[in-house]
């Protein structure tokens, strides 16, 4: 069989015995029903497990609307003016409502950044701003130890509204729900003493119940309550296909659901080899981008197998910290215990690879320097059928191969 590899904006072709493939993975077909701001509003008129939102807010409530930064795909600028209509309906007054955009560690915006994730209505009609990891207010901490340090303007409000998109999150297990506050509006603390938690075995993509990620940032919750949720799922366009709204955890769950009939990909066996991409270019531009199909791929790979991970990479790796974390370490232990010591953004992905290194090898098809990728841990090709060839004789003919033409966005599940 003759198959056509993402990388970059020219496929790879790779040439595989037909016997040896196991699987092409690829999103599940199913019906969609209304899209976009439409999709909104009917959520918002059919909430899960809460009454609708004009009537749970009162005249005179300070409300605060707690969304996602320009980091994360969600389309704030269409979810929010329908929020902002159903509380002008409950009789709550334009100066009552806030937008906090939730950094996270990530850096502040530009007023013209805002202006492009919140739109022109949502900027003029009420205030917008950064959450401030400066100006916290401690309101508890969970039995694990995670402080819940909240951005003053958000844990002082009488009523909060959070907003997001539902996708795969590698060790969380889906984004979405209550990460809108924890670590969204939180401290560096805060983040570090939940996420430091991603080397432990549960806590991986896919999974809710009995990850300690999701587990520690939910029980936050008890001290910072959200009063309603808007989630969305976007499509590979970043449409909104689905939206859920109400409780944090019913509707954040729903969504999560919907996203696995997608996505979610049941598998009767495990590869010997596995082939995955981002699907090329942009996703692929740096590998700090395409981990993301590493890590879902490390689910469906033979404890001893081979990944061939085929990306780009053309502008490098793609972030300062974690090419530090990463050319600096001697082993892959060293940067396990380094994310266990000292979490820092960026170099959880290179805690991440690390844990990938420990159960399979990876074979890095890039425009990266060869001594580079060996530099870190992985074994360099120019070619994925180059790759392949090398997979067949170290692992033998009878190896089973598993290909992954979307891996950031296809979650392969075995035995479950």
């Amino acid at each position: 069989m003759e198959l056509a590899i993402g990388f970059g904006s020219i496929p790879q072709i790779v040439n595989i015995p037909d016997n040896q493939i196991i699987g092409i993975l690829k999103a599940n077909n199913i019906e969609i029903g209304l899209t976009g701001v439409d999709e909104v509003k009917r959520s918002l008129k059919n909430p899960i497990d809460t009454a609708r939102l004009r009537d749970i807010v009162k005249p005179g409530e300070k409300v605060v609307i707690i969304t996602s930064d320009i980091t994360r795909p969600v389309p704030s600028h269409k979810i929010i003016p329908t929020i902002l209509d159903e509380l002008y309906e409950a009789g709550v007054k334009k100066e009552d409502i806030s937008v906090v955009l939730a950094l996270g560690s990530h850096r502040r915006h530009t007023e013209e950044e805002k202006i492009r994730l919140l739109g022109e209505r949502v900027y003029n009609e009420v205030k917008c701003i950064d959450s401030d990891a400066d100006d916290c207010v401690r309101m508890g901490v969970t039995s694990s130890g995670t402080p819940v340090d909240i951005f003053r303007l958000v844990a002082e409000a009488d009523r909060r509204i959070c907003v997001g998109n539902i996708e795969y999150h590698y060790f969380a297990g889906y984004s979405g729900g209550a990460k809108a506050i924890m670590p969204g509006v939180s401290t560096p603390s805060a983040i570090q003493a939940n996420h430091s938690k991603m080397i432990l075995d549960d806590a991986k993509a896919g999974k809710l119940e009995g990850n300690p990620v999701r587990e520690d940032l939910e029980e936050a919750i008890k001290y910072c309550p959200i009063d309603f949720i808007v989630n969305v799922v976007l499509d590979e366009k970043k449409e909104i296909i689905y939206s859920v709204a109400g409780d944090y955890i019913k509707a954040h769950r729903e969504g999560c659901k919907f996203l696995d009939k997608i996505y979610k990909i049941r598998l009767k066996e495990k590869a010997d080899i596995i082939i995955v991409s981002q699907g090329g270019a942009p996703k692929d531009l740096n590998l700090y981008q395409t981990q993301k199909a590493l890590d879902n791929a490390k689910h469906a790979v033979k404890d001893g197998g081979i990944i061939i991970l085929a990306g780009s990479c053309k502008e490098g790796l793609g972030s300062q910290i974690f090419e530090e974390w990463m050319t600096q370490a001697n082993t892959p232990d060293d940067l396990i215990s380094r994310i266990r010591e000292n979490f820092k953004l960026g170099g959880h992905k290179a805690a991440a690879i690390a844990l990938v290194l420990k159960k399979a090898k990876i074979f890095l098809v890039s425009e990266l320097e060869h001594e580079l990728v060996k530099s870190i841990f992985m074994e360099p090709y120019d070619t994925v059928q180059e790759a392949y060839n090398d997979a067949i004789k170290e692992l033998g003919d009878d190896a089973k191969v598993l290909i992954m033409p979307y891996g950031g966005s296809t979650l392969p599940v075995v035995n479950e």
